[in-house]
């Protein structure tokens, strides 16, 4: 019996498990053994033997492709293992994200159909919504020209008519 679980040693398998399996297919093979047909219950035993062991690899090869999350992918000898989960973990807030990126698409969108171009302008140098970093009022004065006191009149205005029309839409 030991002879069939060597000739199929792998290295990332245990050696241990193929002799199992291989005791379970020499049990098999006893029990269903049958001296009438000529055939010697070695050569029999071995057969199912080798059977039992290549099912054994077809049933792994199908299970090759599965992960577990808690498998663990590395140890630091001190009890602490470094496992599939803890590399792969994400915070659960996608649900909050696409919530934010919707309303952000909305933001925009009442930008642009409900403001004027000075007061969207505005809004959007104050805020950000040009991919760029938000300005101060006192920088979008000294941009546009105008007072610090002018941009926030404009900026009051607009976010009193983006309110309306968020709550509107």
């Amino acid at each position: 019996m030991l002879h069939p679980s060597k000739k199929y040693y792998t290295p990332n398998g245990d050696q241990d498990d193929l002799i199992s399996i291989g005791t379970i297919g020499l049990i098999k093979g006893v029990s269903t053994f049958k001296p009438d047909k000529n055939v010697r219950l070695a050569t029999y035993a071995s057969r199912c033997i080798e059977n039992e062991i290549l099912m054994y690899f077809r049933a792994q090869r199908k299970l090759q492709g599965e992960l577990s999350l808690s498998d663990s992918l590395d140890s630091d000898g001190e009890n602490g293992s470094l496992s599939l989960i803890d590399v792969v973990r994400v915070d659960d807030n996608m649900l909050e994200e696409l919530d934010l990126r919707d309303a952000c698409a909305k933001v925009r969108r009442c930008v642009n159909a409900c403001l004027s171009g000075r007061e969207a302008h505005i809004i959007r140098l104050r805020y950000g919504l040009d991919d760029r970093a938000p300005l101060t009022q006192r920088e979008i004065a000294s941009l546009c020209g105008i007072s610090r006191s002018y941009v926030s009149r404009i900026e009051k205005k607009a976010l009193e008519k983006l309110r309306a029309e968020y709550e509107k839409s």
